[in-house]
């Protein structure tokens, strides 16, 4: 199992500059990566997790870095690969993409929103094309949703690939994750409460296996506190990540760091 912290940016957490305070913190206690959510609005306001990120990109040297989930269907595929390029080349290569399809109550307020089927017909035509834009390949397309003609956007790799994990719990979702890097599973609630345990997780592991996925990484997310023995229950299932969940919620900022800086709950 590997460690990381996951900031959900809303309210005081929207400024950048206490994600930072909070990923120099987690890197000097043996965290290996930061996830920041994606989302377009609430209540009290979001924080720009690509902004927020490549400030965390200049102020740390290890951690992976993560949006979790990016809405692919909000993006302009060329757009999003030319922003992962370049948040790539600022850390040296250290960015996951974090990839699935939306939901309506974050992308209908602000008229993003589309049928659920359209989403993922989005999503699937936009992943290639922003792996290959991030290749450096010169890509001609004509699709349902997207064209291009002779377009390129990046002009080489940065790491040999940037990893995609898939988020969502459907069933199409977990197809969709054993076709590319890894899966993302939610697995509590704004109260803390467990909504998808080990033994679930487990059972979702079983079906990736079963679509065919070569080994792919399994990300998982909670709260504990130091020697807490919830995440290697969920290693046991499968899991290869543990995403500790920051928002204020769970408490202040003063108590949230000294949670970062105590360091994984192992």
């Amino acid at each position: 199992m590997r460690y990381g912290i996951e900031v959900v940016p809303f309210g005081e957490y929207t400024d950048p500059r206490r994600v930072v305070e909070f990923a120099y913190a987690a890197e000097d206690a043996g965290w290996e990566a930061i996830s920041v959510w994606d989302h377009a609005h609430f209540w009290g306001g979001v924080g720009d997790p690509w902004v927020t990120l490549a400030a965390v990109a200049v102020r740390t040297a290890r951690l992976r870095l993560l949006t979790g989930v990016t809405p692919v269907p909000r993006y302009r595929p060329h757009l999003l690969a030319r922003t992962l390029h370049a948040l790539d080349a600022l850390s040296e290569g250290r960015v996951t993409l974090g990839a699935g399809l939306g939901v309506d109550e974050n992308l209908d307020p602000v008229g993003d929103g589309a049928a659920a089927r359209v989403r993922a017909s989005m999503t699937d035509e936009a992943l290639p094309l922003i792996t290959r834009w991030l290749a450096g390949e010169t890509v001609t397309h004509a699709g349902a949703h997207y064209r291009a003609e002779a377009a390129q956007v990046c002009p080489g790799p940065v790491q040999d690939h940037v990893p995609v994990w898939v988020g969502g719990s459907s069933g199409a979702a977990l197809r969709r994750a054993a076709r590319w890097d890894g899966w993302f599973a939610g697995c509590i609630d704004e109260a803390r409460r467990v909504l998808v345990g080990p033994e679930r997780i487990a059972e979702r592991v079983d079906e990736l296996r079963g679509y065919g996925a070569s080994p792919v990484d399994v990300a998982v997310n909670g709260t504990t506190e130091p020697g807490d023995r919830l995440p290697a229950q969920y290693e046991e299932a499968g899991a290869t990540w543990w995403f500790e969940s920051l928002f204020g919620l769970r408490g202040s900022p003063t108590e949230l760091l000294e949670r970062v800086s105590a360091g994984p709950p192992t």
